[in-house]
This record gives structure tokens, sequence and C-alpha cells, in this order.
């Protein structure tokens, strides 16, 4: 990376990430603005599919940018600003949703039986419709049935199937180990499966009334 001096006449709009976090480190908050206007669209899509309302993305939106400034210092670089920025909007979109343990259930928890405990199986059976649904004029069903998801699984889906991150990147973002993180992907997409062929059977049954 080169390096970046304060009195660089180089276009912000011309700088690496990681030349922007140098800057801002320096003082230089005009760098930190370019910055969010290279990702805001991003994070404010990212939120709101992981918050309930708009008015929720948005302040999740502000607080992330906030806490991204605030905490820049601490930022170092082992994976990329965006994963970071990812990881921090991820964090605090949970938290809104932690008020409660019904709230944010952890389905990896073991279900106590007469037989002691035993983890959740999540079967798979059935056609997959999720790519049926994937066009353009079906993105609103999806959209619904994604914020049915459990919080820490939407949060999956949408890092790696909405957003394309890779399985690493995604894994970075939400702390989670490569397997965990696979774990999370399979059962967020049974569920959603099973939330979309409602769906379908409802658009089936309002199709032929």
């Amino acid at each position: 990376m080169r390096t970046v001096k304060t009195r660089d006449v180089i276009a912000l709009e011309a700088l690496t990430d990681s030349e922007l976090v140098e800057l801002t480190r320096e003082g230089r908050p005009e760098a930190f603005g370019q910055l969010v206007l290279r990702y805001r669209s991003r994070i404010y899509r990212l939120a709101r599919r992981l918050a309930d309302t708009d008015e929720d993305a948005e302040d999740v939106l502000q607080e992330a940018l906030i806490k991204a400034f605030k905490s820049i210092s601490t930022f170092e670089g082992r994976a990329k600003f965006s994963t970071w920025l990812y990881r921090i909007t991820v964090n605090l979109a949970l938290m809104k949703k932690r008020s409660s343990r019904s709230i944010f259930e952890y389905l990896d928890d073991p279900v106590e039986t007469k037989r002691g405990e035993v983890r959740r199986e999540f079967p798979d059976k059935g056609p997959d419709p999720l790519g049926l649904l994937m066009e353009k004029e079906c993105r609103g069903i999806l959209d619904r049935a994604i914020l049915e998801l459990a919080p820490a699984d939407r949060a999956v889906f949408v890092l790696r199937h909405v957003d394309g991150l890779s399985t690493v990147q995604a894994s970075e973002a939400l702390k989670l180990s490569v397997p965990a993180l696979k774990s999370r992907l399979h059962r967020s997409r049974v569920a959603l499966q099973g939330s979309l062929r409602n769906v379908l059977r409802e658009e089936v049954l309002a199709a032929s009334a």
C-alpha cells in the first residue's frame, strides 16, 4: 500500500479503504466521510434486512457509522474495513433484538427430553422453492420470508446470499468459525424454504380462488 500523507492532493475517491482509514486516524474526518459515501447504502441495506422497521434500520446505520468513527483507532486491518463495518452493523442490529431470550433464541441449544439432551433436527424435504423466488418480481416475498428468520440466522443468510460475502468474510464479520457459519447457513436455508413453501401455497390458493 502506498504511503498516504496529510498533504497529499490525491482525490479521496481514488484512495483505498486502508488509505482512507489511515487519513482518518491522522485527523482527516473528510476521509471517513468518503468511507461513509462508499458504504452507506450497503450498510443500510444490511441493517434493513436485519431490523424490523425502516426507523430501526436508520438507527442502526447511524449508530454503526458513529461507532466505526469513534473506534477507528482499534481497527487492526487484519480483516477488510468493510468486514469490520459489517460486524459492527450486525452486532448493533442484533442487540436491538436481545431484550429477551425469547426474541433472540439460540437454536443451537439442545432440547431437553426424557432421554436427555438432543440436538434440534431440521429436515430438508421436498423441492427447493428458493430458486423460484429469486426473480425480481418476487423479491418482496423473499424479503418478508427473510424477516421471519431468527435474527442470528438472518444475519448469516443476508451476509452470505444477499450481500455476497464469501464464507470466510461472513465468518469474520460474525466472529464465527467457518463450520459454525455453515451450520447456521444450512439452518437458515431450511427455515426459509419452509416459509417460502407456505407463501407459495397461499399464492396458489389465492390465484385459484
